[in-house]
């Protein structure tokens, strides 16, 4: 019974998101009560819902001042270079932008932190696709699926949680997987490509000066779309403006922009280095860390009190969008983990599988991990899962490793999922409805995740 009503909670909650008739926030509280309600342990809920936010309260700490610190970065010019780097080779062509979103994300996506990527990815590109009035769940699914490919390096989380569980080393996981990885990636960048040129069919080319990344430019729409006729910045065409004011303005780019800090950009580029390295490194907790970073860098860019007001004012809104859908999110994962319902799901799908499957375990892992990593947490997949399906694999001589291998391969589809945190980043700076990205996202994530298992069988690495 926990099992089916497991299943049922989840695609409840997907399927009244994706059909609007509830909110992210709202679903994720009052589905997982129902059930558990259901369940027959409504006395129990408080204790869930503490447990769970207590599970992510570091989670929601780090988001907060990661948001701030990313936020005040972007606000000094720290990301302008990169920012006026990818649009010089974006132009104004969808094609390109999309394709630049990809390689932007993936490039980001080295410092192992999903929603460090989004920030950066979502403030460089969200002017020009809102100006262009390109889609933004192509922005959102396209640095999400990037980002998932990458988010399996040894200090990404889920490579090191797969060697913890099974006690084997994490580069002999990840080295090998190498070539698959690439595979996948390159396919990123194909999708990336033909969505690209989706877009351009669908809007046409525009043509910038290039002054475009410094001061207030003509644009001229060539192709197809509305004709010929330019179209003035700042007008309700597709100009692109350079300024402060309105949600299509290039806020990250105004090179007048009063927060600018000039003379510290090598101190603020240095700060950034050592607080990703220290990351890293593991020095200290990331939550602590990010605390840490914003203090010092609110102190030291803006030392009067009014300004450092005005900065966390005006990353106020996504701070609290994020922090809310996290620990919302904690409500979800306390009841589907406190009530055993998770554990009732994992030891059914592990029990169906076929026995005639035991030599092929690690195809199986890897299937099994492209929805089980999507319906709950990496820690409950690699800590709970994973183990089981090892021992099945060892039984009939599958190595250890290959098993580890084939568990990282649901990464592209997991970074979509309700219960990352970082998605909420990249939804709500993008200003997209979960639903609407979950919609998009989901079937050229798990494609992309199919091929780098279909990668890894025919390089012989699963």
């Amino acid at each position: 019974m926990l099992t089916i009503l497991g299943f049922a909670m989840i695609a409840t909650f997907l399927v009244l998101i994706m059909l609007k008739k509830m909110s992210p926030i709202a679903a994720l509280v009052l589905i997982p009560a129902l059930f558990c309600v259901c369940v027959g342990k409504g006395g129990r809920l408080g204790d869930y819902v503490i447990d769970g936010v207590t599970g992510l309260a570091p989670t929601a700490a780090m988001l907060m001042f990661a948001i701030v610190y990313f936020g005040v970065m972007i606000d000094v010019g720290l990301f302008d270079p990169v920012v006026r780097g990818i649009l010089r080779f974006c132009k104004a062509d969808p094609l390109r932008i999309v394709v630049g979103t990809a390689v932007l994300a993936a490039i980001v996506s080295l410092d192992g932190d999903g929603s460090t990527t989004f920030m950066i990815t979502v403030s460089a590109m969200y002017p020009l696709y809102k100006r262009l009035k390109m889609s933004l769940v192509v922005m959102t699914g396209v640095a999400a699926m990037a980002n998932g490919v990458m988010n399996t390096l040894p200090w990404g989380g889920p490579t090191a949680r797969a060697a913890t569980a099974l006690k084997v080393d994490a580069s002999d996981i990840f080295v090998p997987m190498i070539p698959a990885l690439a595979v996948g990636l390159l396919f990123v960048l194909v999708l990336a490509y033909v969505l690209g040129r989706r877009e351009r069919r669908r809007l046409g080319v525009l043509t910038l000066d290039e002054v475009l990344v410094e001061e207030p430019a003509e644009a001229v729409l060539v192709g197809a779309g509305s004709g010929t006729s330019p179209a003035r910045s700042g007008g309700s065409g597709p100009g692109l403006p350079v300024g402060p004011d309105g949600d299509d303005g290039f806020k990250g780019l105004d090179p007048h922009r009063a927060t600018l800090r000039p003379k510290l950009y090598w101190f603020n580029a240095l700060l950034t280095v050592a607080l990703l390295t220290a990351m890293i490194m593991e020095w200290l907790p990331i939550p602590v860390l990010f605390l840490l970073g914003a203090a010092l860098a609110l102190t030291v860019n803006f030392p009067h009190m009014p300004d450092q007001k005005a900065r966390i004012a005006a990353h106020a809104e996504n701070v609290l969008n994020v922090s809310g859908m996290v620990f919302a999110a904690a409500v979800f994962t306390g009841v589907l983990q406190g009530t055993g319902m998770v554990d009732h799901m994992a030891t059914w799908l592990v029990d169906n599988i076929p026995a005639g499957m035991g030599p092929h375990m690690a195809l199986v892992t890897g299937v099994l991990s492209i929805p089980l990593t999507y319906f709950m947490s990496n820690d409950g997949f690699y800590f709970g899962i994973l183990p089981v399906l090892a021992e099945a694999g060892h039984a009939h001589g599958v190595s250890t490793l290959e098993i580890a291998r084939a568990s990282i391969i649901g990464q592209p589809l997991h970074m979509s999922s309700p219960l990352v945190p970082a998605v909420y980043v990249l939804v709500g700076m993008a200003k997209v409805e979960f639903g609407d990205h979950t919609r998009f996202v989901v079937k050229w994530a798990a494609l992309t995740s199919l091929v780098v298992l279909g990668a890894g069988i025919l390089f012989g690495i699963v």
